[in-house]
């Protein structure tokens, strides 16, 4: 049975993804800014977010919120959600049909839900804390492959040139061992997929509390393994992440770990 908390992530999800995809037929009247390096906002990131936000505290409204766009919202209540309302952003511009709603909800320190909603395949992954994953109403576990057979996922850290020779040897080498390697440019389906089998590992550099905090949760119920780059377990705060079935999690980690400097 839903928890109140899963049914009210789970409308707001939908909200938002509906906004967002009648944006994306329109997409020369959305208005694009520049935030950094090969780092864009569309009025439809900062309209998704409030639509997440008010859907949320109009049930729940002593919870704080830690949005992308809008920062943190501090109600000071032990329940925060985390939203990224609009998980790539520069697929939705290019209209590549690859992006995601990610919500979580923690409670301390503790992930108790997250949602990562695909609003192009109309797909909802989702779990909450001790009761397994599931994409719409299936469960889920992760795959079984060896890691010659595993499909590996990333993203490359195009803002930061500096650590990007680090980063190519890793996944010179990743490539060379494993069947297969893809970027496709959502941390949050990334992470969605290997709990549905769909894909083995995923590594990145540098990434922030909202693009993974559902889907470390996600793949966690799925039966998967999470650290940071050190291999210890990720806290889902922000920073470098290695998501992988059992079956390879350790490869994945030493190849990392043999190239990677803090």
């Amino acid at each position: 049975m839903s928890s109140a908390y899963l049914n009210i992530a789970t409308k707001a999800a939908y909200l938002a993804g509906n906004l967002i995809q009648q944006g994306s037929r329109n997409l020369s009247n959305i208005k694009i800014e520049r935030k950094g390096k090969n780092d864009f906002v569309t009025e439809l990131d900062r309209k998704s977010e409030e639509i997440i936000k008010k859907t949320i505290l109009q049930v729940f409204p002593n919870h704080n919120i830690l949005g992308e766009e809008f920062g943190y919202t501090n109600q000071d209540s032990e329940y925060t959600w985390i939203i990224d309302p609009l998980d790539g952003t520069t697929n939705f511009i290019h209209s590549y049909p690859h992006y995601s709603i990610s919500i979580a909800l923690k409670h301390k320190n503790q992930l108790l839900l997250g949602i990562v909603f695909d609003p192009n395949r109309n797909d909802l992954y989702k779990a909450e804390l001790g009761k397994g994953a599931f994409l719409n109403d299936k469960r889920i576990r992760v795959s079984s492959n060896s890691f010659e057979y595993s499909l590996i996922t990333t993203g490359c850290p195009s803002h930061d040139p500096k650590i990007l020779d680090q980063y190519l040897n890793i996944f010179r080498e990743i490539t060379l061992n494993a069947s297969g390697h893809r970027m496709a440019g959502s941390a949050a389906l990334d992470l969605a997929y290997i709990a549905a089998g769909f894909v083995d590992g995923y590594w990145e550099y540098d990434l922030k509390s909202w693009d993974i905090s559902a889907g470390i949760l996600i793949v966690r119920e799925s039966g998967g393994i999470v650290n940071n780059f050190l291999g210890d377990t990720h806290n889902s705060e922000h920073g470098s992440i290695i998501a992988a079935t059992p079956k390879i999690i350790n490869k994945l980690q030493k190849i990392i770990e043999k190239y990677y400097k803090e």
